[in-house]
């Protein structure tokens, strides 16, 4: 091939893929990244309904416009017993700020009265809701306990904190940070 004819293809290769960036680039407002749900940070928090100790229904859609801090635990969990004092008392801190708590008992595999025991020996205030069928924990991923997912006003997981126990100071900071956020 003479040089003039192999400029010509590479020059013609080059203008080819830059036609084909250009004409493949995703238009504006079609990316999807972080508006899926997705159980992990920068991604909308998984939707689910799940009972509360009372058997009224809670989904996590009606904390939209609110923090959340979304904890699952297990009354046979010493980390997930040693931070629930911490995170009742930074729920009564900060509840009137716009923070929902909403802690997902593993009920699949921690019996009734185990954890019913548990919760009786702690003043909490913020809503217990039980997984009875795992579902959540699955939708979740989750794969160790204590599990601590902190979602901001918008619905997005800004962190996700497994194992534990998280202290006051640790959770009332995140938890600050995520309020003071525009709505």
């Amino acid at each position: 091939m003479r040089p003039v004819h192999r400029r010509l293809f590479y020059i013609t290769i080059f203008l080819l893929g830059l036609g084909w960036t250009v004409l493949s680039r995703p238009q504006a407002g079609s990316v999807t990244i972080g508006r899926i749900p997705a159980p992990q940070v920068g991604f909308l928090a998984p939707a689910f309904t799940l009972t509360d100790l009372s058997g009224q229904g809670v989904e996590l859609a009606d904390t939209q416009g609110q923090v959340v801090l979304l904890n699952f635990w297990a009354s046979w969990c010493p980390p997930c017993r040693a931070e629930m004092p911490a995170i009742e008392r930074v729920y009564r801190n900060y509840r009137d700020q716009g923070l929902v708590v909403l802690a997902v008992n593993a009920s699949f595999q921690d019996p009734p009265a185990d954890m019913q025991a548990f919760l009786s020996s702690l003043a909490y205030s913020f809503p217990v809701l039980r997984d009875e069928r795992g579902t959540v924990n699955r939708l979740y991923a989750i794969t160790s306990l204590p599990t601590t997912f902190f979602i901001g006003r918008d619905g997005t997981i800004r962190e996700v904190v497994i194992g534990g126990p998280l202290t006051e100071a640790g959770i009332s900071a995140r938890v600050e940070a995520l309020l003071r956020e525009a709505p």
